[in-house]
């Protein structure tokens, strides 16, 4: 056999490692879960954890903190998604906790997901989750760059940068105090291109938001919001109709999408090539309250 057929990819390279991980975290703790969205992180990652275990079903939930003002594309796709993967899904709903006063809106915010911090939490403790897998890269912004791939939670929930532990030569300490727990992210190491280049490889089914697609929408601090009925358009934010795609699909209070003619993997690819945003950046409100924004909802409990 030829020494070139020996030698693996950087995807295969990559996926390996993940499965690594998620085998570990399923053979060392005792009750984790799946952090799922719906979005392309979260969907390859839960890709990854069927092959991992294939052709024995994934043993462990998936989890989805729904902030009520998702996409219905979205909430469409989680559902036969996990479906097929025969997944069970625990869902967080924000409006229920809002609803029975486990959780306060704050009056004047411009989403929820700074809710859902609080309501993660409430669910490790409802359910007894020591490890959530989640689908955040290093490569997204600078408060997930200093993520370990297995990263230390204290007994609040709490992410402290300085209390987490060495991972040399990818050896990891799964070992937990009492009120201690997990957040897990397989995908460390990859890139958003690394992402397109899996799904596409792989033939990964997504929402439709991810690609090119007619939709009204209006401008709003450099982004284009959805016309809905959760962010109603203020004076000069005329929606017109625009052939648009979304980097990432989390609320649509701080979701914005872009201009794309992409509608295949390859394309999408072709498109980031010559982009010098970010995804974050470019599509995530959320993102924009401050410098710290994501390190301080990490302190908080965010995962």
């Amino acid at each position: 056999m030829p020494a070139h057929d020996l030698q693996i990819s950087h995807l295969e390279v990559l996926e390996s490692q993940a499965v690594h991980v998620i085998r570990e975290t399923a053979g060392t703790l005792g009750r984790p879960a799946l952090l799922f969205s719906g979005g392309k992180d979260s969907t390859v990652l839960a890709h990854l954890a069927r092959r991992a275990f294939w052709p024995a079903p994934v043993p462990f939930p998936a989890v989805h903190v729904d902030t009520g003002h998702n996409f219905p594309e979205v909430i469409e796709f989680r559902d036969a998604f996990l479906g097929r993967l025969g997944m069970r899904l625990i869902t967080v709903s924000l409006p229920d906790m809002i609803r029975d006063g486990r959780l306060t809106e704050p009056p004047g915010a411009v989403g929820r997901n700074r809710l859902q911090a609080g309501a993660l939490l409430q669910a490790v403790e409802e359910h007894g989750f020591d490890a959530l897998l989640g689908g955040a890269r290093r490569d997204e912004e600078k408060a997930r760059a200093k993520e370990r791939v297995f990263s230390l939670r204290d007994e609040f929930g709490q992410w402290e940068p300085r209390d987490q532990r060495p991972e040399l030569w990818s050896n990891y300490n799964t070992a937990l105090v009492e009120g201690h727990s997990l957040r897990v992210f397989p995908l460390s190491n990859w890139t958003e291109a690394d992402v397109w280049s899996y799904i596409e490889r792989h033939d990964v089914e997504l929402p439709p938001l991810y690609y090119a697609h007619d939709r009204k929408v209006f401008a709003r601090d450099g982004m284009f919001f959805a016309d809905n009925p959760f962010v109603p358009p203020g004076d000069g934010e005329e929606p017109r109709r625009m052939r648009v795609r979304f980097r990432t699909v989390g609320d649509m209070l701080s979701t914005g999408a872009i201009e794309s003619a992409a509608t295949t993997p390859a394309e999408v690819l072709r498109e980031m090539a010559e982009s010098r945003l970010s995804e974050r950046g470019a599509t995530r409100a959320d993102d924009r309250f401050s410098e710290a924004a994501m390190e301080e909802r990490k302190r908080e409990g965010y995962f």
